[in-house]
C-alpha cells in the first residue's frame, strides 16, 4: 500500500510589513481574466492577464529558457506582478535578485548568473520508505540492576485491525525517551532512518486526564496494517546539489554561505546523474522562475552570457523588469530600448505596464492602510489620493505610516486631513525637493546647476575624440 502522509509544523517567525506584503496572487479567475481588485492586485488588467498565461505555461513544466520583460514607468507594479507570480507558483522554485547583485568581488559575473539560474531549477526526487504507524499500547524498558550495560525493552503497537510486540534496542529506547512517548500516543517509525514521530494522542485516551495542554493533538487510531510503504518527495535546487558536491563539509556549506566558484566539471557530472535519475523515474526536473529586477544595470558581458544560457535545456523561465526608455547599454556608448541590446531584446516577450488612474490609486492606498493597520478617514484618503496623483504613488504610501504616528501623537484612533497636511509639510517629494535646491542653490557645496538649464536629467555626451 502506498500512502503519502503530511505533517503540519508550526513555525513562529517575525512578521513585518513590506512593500509588497499585501500581494496574495495575480487575482485571476478560472478563465485567466483579471479581476479589477483581487488578492491585493489593482488595475494592470492586461499585464496580469499576460502574466497568468505565462504562469500556466510554467506550472505545466514543459518549457524552459523563455524570457519575459516587464517594461513600464516607475511605480506601475512590475515587481508586484512578479511577487504575485511567486505566490501563485507554490512549490515551483522562485529566485528574485537585483541586477546590481551580479557585480560582486567574490566571484565572476558568469558564475553569479549561473548560480542564480541553478537556484531557479528544482529537482523533485521521489523515494519509497517503509514506516510503522500505530497506537502505543505499552512500553516496557528493562534496565540492569547495577545500572551498567545496554537497556532492552518491548514496544506494543496496535491498529484497529492488529496488534504486534516489537523488541527495542538502545537507539530506539533513546528515541522514545527523547520524544516522551507514552501509552496512548500515536507514533510513526521510519524503519530506514530509525526516526520516531509523534502524530498525536489517541481519541480513546482523551479522558485519561482531566486537563490537557493546548498543544495536545488528538488523532484517530490508524487502521489496516502496521507496516506501510510511504512515498517521500524531496524538492531541492540544482545549486544546493552543486554546493553539497563541491565542498568537503558537504551540506554544511549551505548554512555557512561560503559557496565560492563551483567547477564546471562538478556541474556536468551532476547534470548527467540527474538525467539518469529522470530516465529511471527517480527524479523530475521542475523549471522555476528567475526574476531579475533593474535589468538595464547589466553590461554586455552579462547579456552575452544570458543569450547562451537561455538556450540550455536546464534553464528556468527568466522574468526581467526595467523602468528605462531609450538608454545607454552599460559598458558601451550605444543606446537601446530599455537599456537592453537589440539581439537580446528580440528573444523576449514584452509585457507593458500602464500608469494607474485616480480610482486605482485610491484602492491601492486603501489596501496599504489595511495592511499597515492604519484607520484613515474618507476625506483624508481622498487628500492622500490627490497627493499621489500629483507626486507619486510611492511617496503617498510612505505618508501612511508617518501620518499614523502623528495621529497617535494627538491620541487619535483615525488619521485625519490635518495629519496628512502635517507630514506633507515635513517630508518633501521629488518636485518640491528640486525646487528647494533651485531656491537655495548658492548655499550648497559644489553646485553645478547652470542658470537657465532645465530640471530634467542630462547625459554626458562622449567627445568626438572618443
Amino acid at each position: 500500500e502506498s500512502i503519502i502522509t503530511s505533517q503540519a509544523t508550526e513555525v513562529g517567525g517575525l512578521e513585518r510589513t513590506g512593500a509588497h506584503s499585501h500581494i496574495r496572487g495575480l487575482g485571476l479567475d478560472e478563465k485567466l481574466e483579471a479581476r479589477v481588485n483581487s488578492q491585493g492586485m489593482v488595475g494592470q488588467l492586461r499585464a496580469r492577464r499576460a502574466a497568468g498565461v505565462i504562469l500556466k505555461v510554467i506550472k505545466q513544466g514543459k518549457i524552459s529558457g523563455r524570457a519575459i520583460l516587464m517594461a513600464g514607468a516607475p511605480g506601475t507594479g512590475k515587481t508586484a506582478i512578479a511577487m504575485a507570480m511567486s505566490q501563485e507558483l507554490g512549490d515551483v522554485p522562485f529566485t528574485s535578485l537585483s541586477a546590481s547583485e551580479i557585480f560582486s568581488m567574490e566571484m565572476s559575473k558568469p558564475e553569479s548568473l549561473t548560480q542564480a539560474f541553478r537556484r531557479s531549477i528544482g529537482v523533485r526526487i521521489k523515494e519509497e520508505t517503509e514506516i510503522i504507524e500505530g497506537e502505543v499500547v505499552e512500553i516496557q524498558i528493562d534496565r540492569s540492576v547495577t545500572g551498567v550495560g545496554p537497556k532492552t525493552g518491548k514496544l506494543t503497537l496496535k491498529t484497529t485491525d492488529m496488534e504486534t510486540i516489537y523488541d527495542l534496542g538502545q537507539k530506539m529506547i533513546n528515541s522514545l525517551t527523547k520524544e516522551k512517548v507514552m501509552a496512548g500516543d500515536v507514533i510513526q517509525i521510519d524503519k530506514v532512518a530509525g526516526r520516531i514521530t509523534r502524530l498525536g494522542r489517541s481519541f480513546t485516551r482523551a479522558r485519561d486526564f482531566d486537563a490537557t495542554g493546548p498543544d495536545v493533538k488528538f488523532v484517530q487510531c490508524p487502521d489496516g496494517e502496521l507496516q506501510k510503504r510511504k512515498e517521500v518527495v524531496h524538492m531541492v535546487s540544482l545549486h544546493e546539489i552543486d554546493v553539497i558536491n563541491s565542498r568537503q563539509q558537504g551540506f554544511l556549506a549551505l548554512f555557512s554561505g561560503d559557496t565560492g566558484e563551483i567547477k564546471p566539471e562538478v556541474r556536468d557530472q551532476i547534470n548527467q546523474k540527474i538525467s539518469e535519475w529522470c530516465e529511471e523515474g527517480k527524479a523530475e526536473i521542475v523549471p522555476g522562475v528567475l526574476f531579475i529586477d533593474e535589468i538595464h544595470m547589466l553590461d554586455m558581458e552579462c547579456f552575452s552570457f544570458l543569450n547562451r544560457a537561455l538556450e540550455d535545456t536546464m534553464a528556468p523561465v527568466v522574468i526581467m523588469a526595467s523602468n528605462r526608455g531609450m538608454s545607454r547599454i552599460r559598458g558601451t556608448n550605444y543606446q537601446s530600448p530599455h537599456g537592453v541590446p537589440l539581439d537580446f531584446l528580440d528573444r523576449l516577450l514584452i509585457i507593458s505596464t500602464q500608469s494607474y488612474g485616480e480610482e486605482e490609486i485610491k484602492q491601492i492606498l486603501k489596501i496599504r492602510c489595511d495592511e499597515e493597520e492604519v484607520e484613515m478617514a474618507d476625506d483624508a484618503l481622498s487628500v492622500l489620493t490627490k497627493v499621489a496623483t500629483e507626486t507619486s504613488l510611492r511617496y503617498a504610501i510612505h505618508l501612511i505610516s508617518t501620518s499614523h504616528l502623528v495621529a497617535q501623537k494627538r491620541q487619535a484612533n483615525k488619521v485625519d486631513v490635518a495629519d496628512i497636511k502635517r507630514v506633507y509639510s515635513l517630508f518633501l517629494d521629488e518636485a518640491r525637493s528640486v525646487q528647494y535646491l533651485k531656491d537655495y542653490q548658492d548655499e550648497y557645496l559644489y553646485n553645478e546647476i547652470v542658470p537657465g538649464q532645465n530640471d530634467s536629467m542630462t547625459i554626458d555626451q562622449p567627445s568626438a575624440s572618443t
